[in-house]
C-alpha cells in the first residue's frame, strides 16, 4: 500500500508520530524513505486511524531533501505532548506523481520522446541501457538539463536514486 499512518521503529518499539508541524515536505522524506514515488501528501488528525503504544516523534519539520527523518529536525525520541488523534499520516500516490514520460529504445538507450506536466527539480535519467541508469537530468524554467559531476557524491546519487522511487 502507499498510504497510511506514518510509525517509526525506535529502542526496540514501534510508535507513532504527532502530526505538530507535519507537512507535504515531511511526506515526502518518508515515501522516500520507503522508496514509494508518487505526490507525497501529508495527513492529519490520525486521519488513517489513531495508533496504540508510544508516540515517539513530534515537532518533526524536515526541507524535503534529506534520506530519512532520522535527519529531519525534531523533537528527542519520546518526547511529545500529543494524543493519538494527532497521529501523522501519508500518501504517496504513485497515481498522482507529476512524471509522464514516454520512451522510444533504440542503439543507444533509452530516448525521452515525451515529457509532460513535469514540475520544477523533476529528475529524470536519459541515455542509459536500462531505466534504472544513465545521465541524470533536472526540469528547471521549462527544459531538462544536465547534472556538472563536480563535487557529485554516491550520497547525491542515493539521493537521486529515491527521488525516482529506487532505493
Amino acid at each position: 500500500s502507499f498510504e497510511g499512518r506514518v510509525e517509526v521503529y525506535h529502542d526496540g518499539k514501534w510508535g507513532t508520530i504527532c502530526d505538530d508541524q507535519w507537512d507535504d515536505r515531511d511526506a515526502e522524506v518518508v515515501c522516500r524513505q520507503l522508496g514509494l514515488s508518487g505526490t507525497p501528501k501529508a495527513l492529519s488528525w490520525a486521519h488513517y486511524g489513531q495508533g496504540s503504544g508510544p508516540i515517539l516523534l513530534d515537532e518533526v519539520q524536515c526541507s524535503g531533501n534529506e534520506l530519512s527523518l532520522d535527519q529531519c529536525k525534531k523533537s528527542d525520541w519520546g518526547q511529545q505532548n500529543c494524543d493519538h488523534i494527532e497521529d501523522a499520516g501519508v500518501s504517496c500516490d504513485p497515481f498522482t506523481g507529476t512524471d509522464v514520460q514516454l520512451f522510444q529504445s533504440d542503439v543507444v538507450g533509452l530516448t525521452p520522446l515525451y515529457s509532460a506536466c513535469s514540475a520544477e527539480g523533476t529528475v529524470r535519467l536519459a541515455g542509459g541501457r536500462s531505466p534504472s541508469e544513465g545521465r541524470v537530468e533536472v526540469y528547471y524554467n521549462g527544459d531538462w538539463g544536465t547534472v556538472c559531476d563536480d563535487g557529485w557524491t554516491d550520497l547525491a546519487a542515493q539521493v537521486v536514486c529515491r527521488q525516482l522511487g529506487f532505493r
